[in-house]
This record gives C-alpha cells, sequence and structure tokens, in this order.
C-alpha cells in the first residue's frame, strides 16, 4: 500500500525515514531545504559555504533522526543543527583566516575575483548588498536573531528553543540588532 508523503506530517515522515523509507527522507528534505539554506546563507552569507552546509545539517539531522522529538516542530530541530553547523563552521573559518595572515599578499591577488556582478548596478541589488553587508557586521548573537526573526519568519519561541536562550533574549537581542542596523545603514 502506498502512502501519500506530502499528505504526511513531518512527525510520521520521520518515523517512515527511520523505518528506511527513502521517499520520506527526500520529502523531508524537499520541505525543509530552502528555509534551511536560507538560514546559513543568512548566517555565513558565503553562498557556496550555504549549500555545504545544508548538505552537513541534513546529513547530521538524518543520523540524529531517531532522536527527533515528533512534539516539537521538524523546522525546529533542524534549525538548531543548522546553527550549530553554522557556528562550526565561522570558528573553522577563524582558525584558517589567523593561519592565513602569514602567506604572502601577493598570494591573495590570485584568489580575489576583481569582476563585480553585472546586476550591481541596480538600486534595489545595490540597496540589498549594503543592508546584507551591514548584518554580517552585527556580533553573531545579534546577526542570529535577526537572520531568524526578521529574515526566516520564526517565531520568538522557535527562535528561543533553536538558539537556546529565552524568549527575553530573543526579544532584546532583536531590539538591539534593528538599532545597530539601522545606526550602521544611517551612516
Amino acid at each position: 500500500m502506498s502512502v501519500d508523503l506530502a499528505g504526511c506530517s513531518d512527525g510520521e515522515l520521520a518515523a517512515l525515514a527511520l523505518g528506511r523509507r527513502q521517499a520520506a527522507y527526500s520529502e523531508l528534505m524537499r520541505r525543509h531545504r530552502d528555509g534551511v539554506f536560507r538560514l546559513l546563507r543568512g548566517l555565513v552569507v558565503d553562498g557556496d559555504a550555504a549549500v555545504e552546509l545544508t548538505q552537513q545539517t541534513f546529513i547530521a539531522a538524518f543520523a540524529a533522526l531517531d532522536r527527533y522529538d515528533e512534539a516539537r516542530p521538524f523546522r525546529v530541530w533542524i534549525g538548531r543543527i543548522a546553527v550549530n553547523k553554522a557556528r562550526d563552521w565561522s570558528r573553522r573559518r577563524a582558525v584558517r583566516r589567523f593561519f592565513t595572515f602569514a602567506r604572502p599578499i601577493e598570494e591573495a591577488h590570485a584568489v580575489a575575483d576583481p569582476a563585480a556582478p553585472s546586476d550591481i548596478q541596480i538600486a534595489d541589488r545595490r540597496e540589498l548588498e549594503r543592508t546584507m553587508a551591514a548584518i554580517t557586521e552585527l556580533p553573531v548573537n545579534l546577526r542570529q536573531v535577526l537572520v531568524l526573526r526578521a529574515i526566516e519568519g520564526m517565531s520568538q519561541a522557535e527562535t528561543a528553543e533553536i538558539l537556546g536562550i529565552g524568549n527575553k533574549a530573543v526579544e532584546t537581542r532583536l531590539y538591539r540588532a534593528r538599532k545597530k542596523l539601522e545606526e550602521m545603514l544611517r551612516g
């Protein structure tokens, strides 16, 4: 008997996936892949890294699927895994950056891409890039809350659960992030 996977809840899909139903894995990934990518793109800014981290997030999630609690939204559970992957990536990147300082500056010219994207001429695109650049300058604790709440549209409770902080901390950090971002964009 065939089960309509599109009509299944995330919890039902997780149970089917644990029963080795490959299609259930695929359906969970289809439902949540774009949201996980957007979240990671907002956190790490690097699109290529976000793609790689999205894959790592799903690999880790599927490996730990037996620990998923159906009472919690799958989106929050996998979001927390994605945030942890982004934190790990940032730590590794900081270490690599530290060691690359010792390299001659001439080597950097071979890596840099001097070509600007063709759509940089569009005013809306410039403003978006300016805003995204400002977001990347925010302290990581403020950036995480801003991305989850304002860009991903997660609730205050979901954001608190993903980041492992209280609702009041989410509210305070979001306020500070918006205020700081506004100051940065005004200047």
